[in-house]
């Protein structure tokens, strides 16, 4: 193969699996989004530690740990910020 040819190929590969991951972190926050949604009871926009107890209970268990604000709820884009580490 020429080297040419082995560039190209790398990067195609690499262009696909860049995708593939874009594609599972879209996947993921709209997952984590719509969970959100249904758990906001007050639609809010914002999940107290009681809203999270029986509905998302890996934030529950993580709450502090979210709420890096200490305000005493936590919002979707902070979860999916977290998500994305």
């Amino acid at each position: 193969m020429s080297l040419l040819f082995k560039s190209l190929l790398y990067f195609a590969l690499g262009l696909s699996v860049c995708t593939l991951v874009y594609a599972d972190n879209s996947v993921r926050n709209k997952e984590i989004a719509d969970r959100f949604a249904s758990c906001d009871k007050n639609r809010d926009g914002k999940l107290t530690k009681q809203e999270a107890k029986g509905c998302m209970p890996r934030v529950y268990d993580h709450f502090s740990y979210i709420d890096t604000d200490n305000k005493s709820y936590v919002t979707v884009a902070q979860i999916q910020a977290l998500a994305s580490k």
